[in-house]
């Protein structure tokens, strides 16, 4: 803009110079009436024109002064196109600075944007959404300063930690008196831990369901990752199994809609995701329970898209959960969380861990103990989890069982699709506790060819 206030006094000057040059060229042609200023000022052209001034005397002046407009007229022309011209410059300059002032702005803009994913901004609570570069455009999720979660977490004191999983601890988080959250620190040290981090929220702010946990936003800052999620008051199921309380608020209708909620949510990634998703780490520990014991499926850092190339995939997961394929040849498909999902099923049943320790550095797998008696009719109700012993129908219990061992068989060309489980669940459940799934009447089979001797 100084250019501009520099160019256009310049631009007027030159102007006006032209102007008074013009005025002073026509000002002797008007007002003198000497022939011989006419005819030293403009030459006649030909012989024949001055035999015409010869003969007549008035022509002369008449000729001259209409060669004097004309050329007053061309000179004026000349000015107009000079400062249209001139116009079209200036105008073109303003174009330019604006774009150039607009280009910085956007420039500021992103380097503020870059220092708020890194956890340097100073703002309060949510600093700004942005779309992530690895999702789609329209996905946004909220980027967190770490400023607001040291403050939301009273600098993660011990006493808010939630939990603590695989990918690290986890803490509770106010940040008012509406917004409580949870806070999953990740902290950089731990391998494939970034890569981890950026998988799980490429997938979390594409999905969107009932039984999937929401993912409110992320920090990065220095070496550590941070995911906050909405609270889930009543923590992991594994807490509420094995912790304290050893499943003691947890009766058989609340196991029931919780086994129905889990496969809710597989069911939507595996068959109505797009692409479909393997989650590839189903367990206790990453299904969490709302106030009202609603189950979500959480902890996506290990999830792919179903299909992908198996070479590729590294050999990860939970043993006690992992498919048997998997951790022989590394073959990986839905199937491979339905696998988990019967261990998960068998936790529900029986309140047992998926490993108990036997001996020294010595473990059994759920599965190989309870298959025997799972297809024992006499045996099976011994083995029941005793909090919930003698509580459901036996029949249902028999159903519960069979879908269980369905679920856990080696081969996984013989495990149901996990929809095929879920409707096989829906029934056994109150149909006040069903959700939004509730069948319109009764269906007259079981979705799965269970066995009835089991």
């Amino acid at each position: 803009m100084n250019l501009l206030a520099r160019l256009l006094p310049m631009w007027v000057l030159n102007t006006c110079l032209l102007s008074a040059i013009i005025d002073a060229r026509s000002e002797p042609d008007v007002s003198s009436n000497s022939e011989p200023v006419f005819v030293t000022e403009r030459q006649p052209i030909s012989q024949f024109s001055l035999k015409m001034q010869a003969e007549s005397p008035g022509m002369p002046e008449v000729r001259v002064a209409h060669h004097q407009d004309l050329n007053k007229r061309i000179l004026i022309t000349i000015i107009a196109a000079s400062t249209l011209l001139g116009g079209i410059l200036l105008f073109l300059l303003y174009f330019w600075f604006y774009r150039c002032k607009n280009s910085k702005k956007s420039k500021e803009k992103s380097q503020k944007s870059l220092e708020a994913a890194k956890g340097m901004s100073s703002s309060p609570i949510m600093v700004r959404f942005n779309s992530l570069r690895m999702v789609n455009k329209k996905s946004l999720v909220a980027i967190f300063d770490y400023q607001s979660l040291e403050a939301a977490t009273n600098n993660f004191q011990e006493s808010n930690v939630l939990g603590e999983g695989g990918s690290g601890q986890i803490y509770k988080a106010r940040f008012d008196e509406k917004l409580l959250a949870a806070v999953k620190r990740i902290d950089g040290f731990r391998q494939n831990a970034a890569r981890e981090f950026e998988n799980e929220v490429n997938w979390l702010s594409k999905i969107r369901h009932q039984n999937i946990i929401k993912l409110l936003g992320y920090c990065i800052y220095g070496e550590s990752r941070f995911l906050v999620y909405e609270m889930m008051d009543n923590g992991s199921l594994e807490n509420q199994l094995h912790g304290p309380t050893r499943g003691s608020d947890l009766t058989w209708n609340l196991r029931m809609k919780i086994a129905v909620d889990v496969a809710r949510g597989l069911e939507y990634l595996h068959e109505h995701s797009n692409p479909p998703v393997v989650h590839r780490d189903i367990k206790s520990s990453n299904i969490l329970l709302d106030s009202n014991f609603n189950a979500k499926l959480s902890d996506f850092g290990l999830a792919v898209t179903s299909g992908t190339e198996n070479k590729n995939i590294k050999l990860s997961g939970t043993l006690g959960y992992a498919a048997p394929e998997f951790l022989l040849d590394g073959k990986l498909t839905d199937k491979s969380d339905v696998y988990a999902f019967g261990v998960v099923l068998l936790e529900l049943l029986m309140g047992r861990k998926p490993l108990e320790d036997v001996a020294p550095a010595q473990y059994q797998s759920i599965v190989t103990w309870a298959m025997p008696q799972l297809t024992d009719r006499s045996k099976l109700p011994n083995i029941v989890d005793p909090v919930i012993e003698n509580t459901m129908d036996l029949k249902h219990l028999y159903q519960v069982a069979a879908v269980a061992v369905l679920c856990v068989q080696p081969e996984p060309s013989y495990r149901p699709l996990i929809t095929d489980v879920l409707h096989s669940l829906i029934p056994l459940v109150p149909s006040e506790l069903r959700g939004s799934l509730r069948f319109t009447e009764p269906p007259s089979q079981s979705a799965l060819d269970l066995p009835t001797d089991c």
